[in-house]
């Protein structure tokens, strides 16, 4: 089943949900795989929509359950648009929001990739200059371990055999149709999943940004490691738009 037919077959449940309760979300209606041992368990939320004029992809770990909220009370507030415009609403209303949007804005301006995309700021982005970016995550449904949000590290994102299709499959796949957009992982373990791909052929290494540092208020290691990254960073990024330029 491809992801528009995922959304096809989910969008009627979602407009028919009396409310968007946590127990209501995280029902076994939405449920599309889990690993009871473990206690993992991946959810829908219709995160499906791929720009195709991407010129630099961000990619985090998965979305949360805010973000599913989000994303549900977009699908029913454009109920009678496309299914097209109402895919490319979540993207645009949930990525990367709140504090952590931010930080991540911060970061990137530092590293100019404001000024190699042609506008003012990054935080252009996430409103008039959302044409350029993908916002995504290397496993692209709300995960949750022991019932929260999973922080990609416990257990081990690249050696849990449950995340494989969606890494390697859903991920690798929505890359492939980006051909030409720079990706920026965010944080240690989107970056060992992203180089995973690469190491296996999946992912031209050229694309990756490495070393950028996840945006949450809550990682005390992010300014020290992105002082550690920073000109790397800066330098790869000049040279891959000076390659590829818009």
């Amino acid at each position: 089943m491809t992801r528009t037919d995922l959304f096809r077959k989910y969008k009627p449940a979602i407009l028919k949900l009396s409310n968007l309760e946590e127990d209501t979300l995280k029902s076994e209606t939405f449920l599309l795989d889990h690993d009871e041992k473990k206690q993992l368990s991946i959810y829908y939320a219709p995160f499906e929509y791929i720009n195709p004029n991407a010129k630099v992809v961000i990619a985090g770990i998965s979305p949360g359950l805010y973000q599913m909220r989000q994303s549900f009370e977009a699908i029913r507030d454009l109920k009678d648009a496309s299914d097209e415009e109402a895919l490319r609403a979540v993207k645009q209303r949930g990525s990367f929001s709140g504090p952590i949007r931010k930080n991540l804005v911060t970061m990137l301006d530092d590293l100019e990739l404001h000024r190699h995309l042609g506008i003012e700021t990054t935080l252009d982005l996430f409103g008039s200059a959302n044409h350029l970016v993908q916002n995504t995550a290397v496993l692209p449904y709300p995960v949750f371990y022991k019932g929260k949000n999973y922080n990609g590290s416990s257990p081990d994102m690249i050696r849990t055999e449950l995340f494989k299709p969606y890494v390697e499959g859903v991920f690798a796949e929505e890359m492939a149709q980006l051909q030409d957009a720079l990706i920026i992982p965010t944080g240690v373990n989107v970056r060992r999943a992203v180089e995973q791909l690469v190491e296996r052929g999946l992912l031209d290494g050229d694309r990756v940004v490495s070393g950028f540092p996840h945006p949450s208020g809550g990682n005390g290691h992010r300014h020290r490691i992105f002082a550690e990254n920073r000109e790397a960073m800066k330098q790869h990024i000049a040279e891959y738009f000076a390659k590829h330029p818009i």
